[in-house]
């Protein structure tokens, strides 16, 4: 009996996966910059935040940490072949607008931007009034 060696297939540990169109979200808050890539379906496949890329407290909500979040995941989405975004804006921090302006700057087709942002209206019950 003889004993051959099996050759076992090993995946990478980031799969490629080949993407024309995709979506974008972007939430910017007071505190920090998130965005992430997404399938159409609304699978997740790249994601960064500004802590991620080794900003610090305050530095965290500038645009310019959100310019640098968008860079990292346009290298993302340039390697998936991504040509087409839908872009959803959410918050209303400082990075909104710069990480925007990434986007459309690197060569992208923007097909829409929608903004998610919660607006508060009519808020919760009020308090009682006091008796005296």
């Amino acid at each position: 009996m003889s004993t051959t060696p099996t050759t076992k297939k090993t995946k990478s540990k980031s799969a490629k996966k080949i993407l024309v169109r995709g979506r974008v979200f972007i939430e910017a808050t007071f505190n920090n910059t998130k965005i992430a890539l997404t399938e159409e379906k609304g699978n997740v496949v790249a994601w960064s935040t500004s802590a991620l890329l080794g900003f610090t407290s305050a530095k965290k909500a500038t645009p310019y940490a959100a310019a640098k979040v968008a860079e990292a995941i346009i290298e993302k989405a340039s390697a998936m072949g991504v040509k087409e975004i839908d872009i959803v804006i959410k918050g209303v921090g400082n990075g909104r607008e710069s990480a925007l302006r990434t986007f459309v700057n690197k060569g992208f087709v923007v097909l829409s931007i929608k903004d998610k942002t919660p607006i508060p209206h009519n808020g919760p019950k009020q308090k009682k009034p006091r008796r005296i």
